[in-house]
């Protein structure tokens, strides 16, 4: 290799290592620009409808800083309340499981008892799991949401990118070379669409769990309905896991009123999961953005285990910009035009596929009039066919 090759491979690992340890930032930069991209859509909209740009940023901006605001003084306290509540309630709930459960067991044969696993043994794999997730969720949520700075920060750099996106694109844009520029524009205008599509998706599952929920558990007669449905819409945002993690708390506090409201309440979970999968879901998401649930779920892991739970929340929209750049770059841009030269078509003996990408209309040369100074010999009429036969 050459110098100049070994300095541009250090420069890159350089860099990595740069993005690796300021990834948190990095991904506090993704939140401001899912939110921008979101607020930048609704103030487009509004413009399209008649209105200035500058108020239609404005309504947009100011209409959403509203409902926050009005989500925060009418939810918040009461919910902080009956969560202060539910993990008092929660331990207490399992603790009347293990009871029940150990009464069962003791009415099994002996050799059956043998062969199941004590509910402690069960409970003791469990216990560090649930804590080590819990303190993880508690120690990144006040790290990024509750630090006043982390959230100034998002808040700032969400209305900077509101107010001039078409700037801080056009730079993005910039830095790749100048044939295709125009092409990564498309590509992050596809990205813009998908994840707007997400946003509306992911917003109208969360009402529609919530509410559910909700009127399902008050009719069960659980306690603390506005704690549980309101866990189970923010959980909403994790696909495959939140609905999973958010039976946890109703079941529970179920179990302290009599074992079958807990099985209520499981079963009602378990049918409202499967309508959300089989007619939500293709009904909603499929509309936004289609993607399939193994790859969902891998990516999910593979987030949360690099970037840790705020990693696990910005799973789909990772997952979202990097399948458009997989697709659009890597299978359209390369793979769908990489061709055979020549010595490598010998070399695993199949024949040489050449591509012609027309990138414009043709421009043949122009052919010279017939009866020309440079047309080759005088021009005759075509002599006119002979006349018919008389019958």
């Amino acid at each position: 290799m050459t110098f100049g090759a070994w300095l541009g491979l250090v420069a890159l690992v350089v860099s990595l290592y740069i993005l690796w340890q300021i990834r948190q930032l990095l991904l506090l930069v993704l939140v401001a620009v899912v939110f921008a991209t979101a607020l930048n859509r609704l103030a487009r909209r509004l413009h399209h409808w008649g209105i200035g740009r500058g108020l239609a940023i404005f309504l947009s901006i100011g209409g959403t800083l509203g409902l926050l605001v009005l989500f925060t003084v009418l939810i918040v306290p009461p919910f902080l309340n009956q969560l202060q509540e539910l993990t008092q309630l929660v331990p207490r709930g399992l603790g009347q499981l293990e009871v029940w459960l150990t009464r069962l067991l003791a009415q099994l044969p002996g050799e059956a008892v043998n062969l199941l696993p004590s509910f402690d043994t069960w409970l003791g794999q469990l216990t560090p799991l649930a804590s080590d997730l819990a303190n993880n969720f508690f120690r990144l949520f006040s790290g990024f949401f509750n630090v006043t700075l982390s959230t100034l920060l998002v808040l700032v750099l969400t209305l900077m990118l509101t107010l001039n996106p078409t700037a801080y694109r056009q730079g993005f844009v910039r830095l790749f070379p100048a044939f295709y520029r125009r092409r990564f524009d498309e590509i992050l205008t596809y990205c813009e669409e998908d994840l707007v599509g997400w946003i509306i998706g992911i917003l109208i599952n969360m009402v529609v769990i919530g509410t559910t929920s909700g009127i399902v558990l008050s009719v069960l007669g659980v306690r603390l309905v506005l704690a549980n449905a309101l866990l189970a819409g923010l959980l909403e945002a994790i696909p495959n896991l939140g609905p999973v993690l958010s039976t946890v708390a109703p079941t529970a506090i179920a179990l302290l009123d009599a074992p079958w409201k807990g099985l209520a309440v499981v079963l009602a979970y378990l049918v409202i999961q499967q309508l959300e999968q089989f007619v939500l879901v293709p009904v909603v998401m499929g509309q936004q953005v289609s993607l399939l649930p193994a790859i969902t779920l891998l990516a999910q892991l593979v987030f949360a285990s690099f970037f840790g739970f705020l990693g696990l929340f910005l799973a789909i929209p990772l997952l979202i910009v990097v399948r458009i750049f997989i697709r659009e770059i890597l299978i359209i841009d390369v793979l769908d035009r990489w061709t055979l030269s020549p010595g490598l078509s010998r070399v695993i003996g199949r024949p040489a596929v050449t591509e012609t990408v027309i990138t414009g209309p043709a421009n043949p040369e122009p052919t010279e009039p017939l009866g020309s100074s440079k047309a080759e010999g005088p021009i005759t009429p075509p002599e006119p066919p002979p006349p018919p036969p008389q019958v």
